[in-house]
C-alpha cells in the first residue's frame, strides 16, 4: 500500500474512532480533533505504531460528518431494509457509515469503490465479514444515489 494511500487509511480508522468519541461522550469537535492530532495520529500505543494519518484528510471526515450528520443519516436510513433504524446498529457501525456516507456524498475526488473498499476494511477492523459485507451494501446503495 502506497504511503498516501496507507495514511488515508489510517485517517479513515481515526476517524471513525473519533467520532466514535464524540457520540458517545460529547467531546467538543475543537478539543476532539486536537486529542486525536496530538494523541493518537502517528502515536505508538501498546508498541503498535498507528500509521501516520493524513490529518487534513482527517479532519475533513470528522469535520463533515458532524456537520452533516442529519443529512448523511437520511441516506443511510434510506438504504437500511424495512423494520431496520440507525438506533439498532452497533455504534461503531453507525460511525463507519456515517463517514463513509459522507465521503460519497462530499469527496467526489475520491473514487467510489475506494471509499466503499476502505471502509469495507475499516469494518473488518471491529468486525467479522458478515457486517463488512452489510458496510458493502449500504455504501454501495448509498453511492448509487448520491453520485
Amino acid at each position: 500500500m502506497s504511503g498516501s494511500k496507507k495514511s488515508r487509511a489510517a485517517a479513515r480508522l481515526a476517524a471513525v474512532q473519533a467520532l466514535y468519541q464524540f457520540d458517545m461522550e460529547g467531546t467538543p469537535q475543537a478539543s476532539l480533533l486536537d486529542e486525536f492530532r496530538r494523541h493518537r495520529l502517528g502515536m505508538e500505543i501498546d508498541d503498535e505504531k498507528f500509521a501516520d494519518a493524513d490529518i487534513p484528510f482527517f479532519d475533513d471526515v470528522v469535520k463533515g460528518v458532524i456537520a452533516r450528520r442529519d443529512e448523511i443519516d437520511e441516506a443511510l436510513s434510506a438504504k437500511l431494509a424495512e423494520g431496520w433504524a440507525l438506533t439498532r446498529l452497533d455504534k461503531t457501525m453507525l460511525q463507519i457509515l456515517r463517514a463513509g456516507g459522507y465521503e460519497l456524498m462530499a469527496r467526489a475526488d475520491v473514487p467510489t469503490g475506494a471509499v466503499i473498499t476502505e471502509y469495507v476494511d475499516v469494518a473488518h477492523a471491529f468486525f467479522d465479514e458478515r457486517e463488512a459485507k452489510f458496510v458493502n451494501g449500504v455504501l454501495d446503495a448509498v453511492a448509487k444515489s448520491v453520485r
